[in-house]
């Protein structure tokens, strides 16, 4: 989930994520990301502010146009399986801040299907 070569699997709205930082994913650990939504196509530099394997992972919008920071955390299900839990954070500016719960709609629902779809795709390696 966090190796940025497997990103664009997950989130399709991922064109291109290249690695700024040296080693693998990690605490400072920085991506410049390129994402797609209908015409419109953006750049972002992304930072792990916090990584703790198997257990939880956040991330901070260090540039971009849509500032929302993300965490994710990774529960056990009691049946051999993970939860996971998404919670996303951030305030539009400018004449953003109109649509605020319109853009608050659809970060939501991208990433339930980013999460099924992340979900197939590590079910079907397990098979």
């Amino acid at each position: 989930m966090t190796d940025p070569a497997n990103l664009a699997e997950w989130q399709t709205s991922k064109v291109s994520v290249q690695p700024l930082t040296e080693g693998p994913p990690r605490l400072g650990y920085r991506v410049k990301e390129r994402t797609k939504i209908g015409l419109r196509q953006w750049d972002q530099i992304v930072e792990f502010t916090e990584f703790e394997p198997g257990r939880a992972f956040s991330t901070h919008i260090v540039e971009g146009s849509v500032p929302v920071d993300g965490r994710w955390t990774f529960d056990d299900d009691g049946a051999g399986g993970t939860t996971v839990r998404f919670v996303a954070e951030g305030a539009l500016t400018g004449p953003m801040r109109l649509v605020q719960p319109l853009v608050r709609a659809g970060i939501a629902r991208s990433f339930r299907q980013y999460h099924d779809l992340l979900a197939q795709n590590v079910e079907a390696t397990r098979r």
